[in-house]
Formats: C-alpha cells, structure tokens, sequence
C-alpha cells in the first residue's frame, strides 16, 4: 500500500501506448459504449448515477491536492486549479448535479478535446500502473469524459453552434487573463508561458510563443468535430421531406 502512493516510486514507470495505458484507455471506451446503451427511463435512478460520478470526480481531485500536501510537493505555481481540465472537474460536479446547461457547454467543447489530449500523453512523470498518481490521473480525465457523454446520451443535453461561439470568446478571455497570472505567480498554467516539460501532442508544434496560434487551431478542429455529429443530424433532420 506504501508503494501505491510513494513519492520516490521504484516500479514501472508510464510508458507511452504500454500494456497498462492501451488497457485503461480500452476500460475508458467501453464504459462510454456501455454509457450509450444504457438509458434508464427513471430519474431518481438518473440523478444518483449523476451524484456518484459528481462525488467520485470531486474526492478524487482533492486526493491528487492531499497527495502533494502530504509529500510536500503542493506549490501555488503548479497546483492551483486554474488548468483547463481541473477548472471543469469541479465544474463538471455541479453539471450532473443540476444538469447545468451553461456548464455543459464547456465540459462538452473544452473538457473533451482536453481530456482526451491527457488521456493520451498524461503528465504523470515516473508514476506507472499502479501508483496512485496513474490511477488518479486517469479516473479524473477519464470521468470528465464520460460526465459529456453521459449529459449528451442520456439526460439529452446537446451543444448548439452559439455554444461553440460562447465557448471560443470566454475561453480566449480566461487564457489572456491566465497569462498575466502566469507572470505573477511564475506558473505555466494552461501552458501559455511555455511547453510542459513532459511529452505532450505540443511537442510536435513550434516554439513559443508560435505554438499558441497552432493550439488555436486545434481548437477550432476539434470543436468542429465534437459538433460535426450534431450538424450531420440537423442536415439530415432538415433534409427529411415534410410529411404530408
């Protein structure tokens, strides 16, 4: 148990697509699957799986800020929730709870594209399976997932093209007023002062602080791509001749 939640873990560091990351990503996927099948017509029911994913989402991003406490490794530069996905973990609690449109919106566009970009190149350092900071990592990035898929496919949320507008506009708002604090507090939230240190997807984009503009874009691709099912469904509904 000591080893689980270690500072200097000794085991098997994260490897990139190995064994234990293919498969956690494999258990991510079909709980989704299983998430689009499963549609119970009973609230009551509805609301409780929507509290327990809402509690396992908050006790598990307060364990990651207790883990550091408790190592000593807490800093304001790293650990305020101020990140893209940490803002939308707490958030995304209080979506579920109250169905939250306005929340939705944003756990959808921005806790997706996010999500999945940690899901892939997750920033855990040395931390395999099964160290805490693996299963923690992948639990929070993973139920931001799934609490999207779940208002979609279950409670009938859906985003509109305003949606994707509103999400554009204060996203860039709050990334602006992200990099003053950045230069205030000396962090790197939101990544705006420069690369992570670990690998990430943005290693594959320029330097600074031209990277910014590429991450712009991507953006944009993959709100359009999150949105690309919803446009498809209103062409065809659209298309459909009027019955006479």
């Amino acid at each position: 148990m000591q080893a689980f939640f270690t500072k200097d873990y000794t085991g098997v560091s994260f490897q990139f697509l190995g064994v234990a990351h293919i498969a956690t990503l494999l258990i991510l996927i079909l709980l989704n699957i299983f998430l689009l099948r499963y549609r119970a017509k009973d609230e009551s029911v509805r609301r409780k799986v929507r509290l327990i994913m809402a509690i396992v989402l908050w006790v598990n991003e307060a364990s990651w800020h207790i883990w550091n406490i408790a190592n000593g490794t807490w800093t304001v530069q790293e650990h305020l929730p101020l990140h893209a996905c940490s803002v939308l973990i707490w958030l995304a609690g209080f979506m579920l709870i109250f169905k939250n449109y306005a929340i939705y919106e944003f756990v959808y566009f921005m806790g997706i594209a996010g999500a999945l970009q940690a899901l892939m190149t997750p920033d855990i350092g040395i931390y395999g399976f099964p160290h805490f900071r693996f299963v923690q990592t992948f639990i929070s990035h993973g139920l931001l997932v799934t609490s999207a898929v779940y208002m979609t496919t279950v409670e009938g949320l859906r985003p509109t093209w305003r949606s994707m507008l509103r999400v554009m506009v204060i996203s860039n708002i709050y990334m602006v007023v992200i990099f003053f604090v950045n230069q205030w507090l000396g962090s790197n939230y939101l990544f705006v002062a420069h690369k992570p240190v670990g690998p990430t997807l943005l290693d594959a984009l320029p330097a600074w602080p031209w990277y910014l503009l590429y991450m712009e874009a991507l953006a944009v691709v993959m709100m359009l791509l999150l949105y690309l099912p919803f446009a498809v469904a209103d062409w065809r509904r659209k298309s459909q001749p009027a019955a006479a």
